[in-house]
């Protein structure tokens, strides 16, 4: 980190950000995946609110940065960097998609890239499907461009209502999505509470032992997990933009392609659209890879330190397949929804947008299939 600081300082900047996020998805086992399957499949709203509680953090800091980017919002532009992208049945599609495919493979783009860390290696499978699904969504992104995205609109709530009403609409959007978690919740038996442990006396040495055990070997509440992710999402943007990671996917899926002789050629207008937009080239050290690489590497420390890492192979062979299946509709919708649950969801709602909303809801419709299809696999 040291190194690539003396090079430029941002590429240890998010080499450190890269790390903690992977640190804390680790230790709080965040989850998008579980956000959406868990509330259909067990009533259980625990990770979908650390997910609504990181957005909420992020939606204030991001609506300052872009303010401070781009103080007056109604000059027909969008705040540099901040995830606003056409709105048309390609974002639709592509979140149906990725839910689908997320809910068939047990996690999405960054907790396949987590549960790689921690040796599940049927989310090594699935980080290959997604990088097929990428490499395919290249070859048809043409067409897309051509018959739909060019054509679709980008509707930026600053530009309409300012950055306050921004905020607040935001703001209560996710309240209201947190109540009706918890009136879904209501419909299932409450948690058994855990009595509070016994009060010991201990000195010094227990005390920090005691630390210690909380941040390294004790699990952190989906809650904890969004609220950080949330304060390093400002962070990441305040640096540069936004957490993204589907947009390097893609640069390391069609670099893959061309090396056998089928990459997809020009993509037409990417150099239009921000965010987790499809990509092609570019250099080899990037803030994207920065973001991906050091995910991997807090994931993997964490795991280490907290003695969970261990290699994991599935006995049913299904699962690969499934992983395989899944990670190709994921990479195909994330390529088509221009992001993942990370860049065209988590950051792009705090971007003031309404694709986050839309491919929220299509996530949210994908994922709900893929729970009742799942039931249907031996």
């Amino acid at each position: 980190m040291l190194w690539l600081s003396r090079g430029d300082a941002s590429f240890g900047v998010f080499t450190a950000i890269g790390l903690t996020i992977g640190f804390v998805m680790q230790r709080s086992r965040f989850c998008f995946t579980a956000a959406f399957r868990d509330l259909f499949m067990f009533r259980s709203g625990r990770n979908m609110k650390g997910v609504i509680v990181g957005m909420a953090v992020a939606t204030g800091g991001f609506g300052l940065i872009m303010a401070n980017l781009l103080p007056n919002p109604t000059l027909g532009v969008v705040a540099p960097e901040a995830h606003a992208n056409p709105l048309g049945l390609h974002l639709v599609l592509g979140g149906i998609l990725f839910g689908l495919g997320m809910v068939a493979a047990g996690g999405c783009t960054s907790g396949s890239l987590y549960r790689m860390a921690e040796g599940y290696a049927a989310s090594w499978v699935a980080f290959v499907g997604i990088l097929g699904g990428l490499g395919i969504a290249s070859h048809t992104w043409n067409w897309w461009w051509t018959n739909q995205v060019r054509f679709s609109p980008i509707i930026w709530f600053p530009r309409e209502v300012g950055y306050g009403g921004a905020i607040l609409l935001t703001l209560a959007g996710l309240l209201g999505v947190y109540l009706l978690v918890l009136w879904i919740e209501s419909g299932s038996p409450a948690a058994p509470v855990e009595p509070p442990p016994a009060v010991t006396e201990i000195g010094f040495a227990g005390r920090v032992a005691d630390l210690y055990k909380t941040i390294f070997r004790r699990g952190w509440s989906a809650m904890t997990g969004g609220l950080l992710l949330g304060i390093l999402n400002i962070f990441s943007y305040t640096a540069h933009m936004p957490w993204r990671i589907v947009g390097e996917y893609s640069r390391w899926a069609n670099g893959l392609f061309s090396l056998v002789g089928l990459g997809p050629g020009k993509l037409l207008g990417v150099e239009s659209l921000v965010g987790c937009a499809l990509r092609i080239g570019g250099g080899a050290l990037t803030h994207g890879l920065l973001l991906n690489v050091g995910l991997f590497g807090g994931s993997l420390i964490s795991a280490l330190l907290a003695h969970e890492f261990k290699l994991r192979f599935s006995r049913n062979k299904v699962r690969y397949t499934q992983s395989l299946g899944g990670g190709l509709l994921m990479g195909y919708g994330a390529g088509l929804g221009m992001g993942c649950t990370v860049g065209a969801f988590f950051s792009a709602i705090p971007s003031l947008a309404l694709n986050g909303w839309v491919f929220g809801l299509a996530l949210a419709g994908g994922a709900y299939l893929g729970v009742h299809l799942l039931r249907y696999l031996p």
